[in-house]
């Protein structure tokens, strides 16, 4: 299938950031870590809606796919000015997907 390393890309990078938004909220300056809340819970919906759309076999993705590079670019920007392993882990998981939406 085609769409199937983005498919897993997707689906990866949906799982790091669910995990991370949540690992923020017991951080102990939460307050700080809000961007990263609400970006990681923005990029886990629009990987979502990707995935979606693309177990479909729907053929004109291609503005979702640029809007999920988007997403996923500013989500590793920011999960990136953390310290910690999940936001770390997470950059890497939507830099991973950027590179498979290009891919693709």
């Amino acid at each position: 299938m085609r769409n199937e390393k983005l498919i897993s890309a997707l689906g990866n990078c949906i799982n790091h950031c669910n995990y991370c938004a949540d690992a923020c909220l017991d951080e102990e300056n939460v307050k700080m870590m809000k961007d990263c809340i609400r970006t990681d819970r923005v990029c886990a919906e629009v990987c979502s809606s990707l995935n979606q759309v693309l177990a479909t076999g729907y053929q004109n993705v291609q503005g979702l796919i640029d809007y999920c590079i988007e997403v996923c670019t500013a989500c590793a920007d920011e999960c990136s000015k953390h310290e910690h392993d999940h936001c770390q882990a997470c950059a890497k998981a939507c830099r991973e997907c950027v590179e498979a939406c290009k891919a693709y």
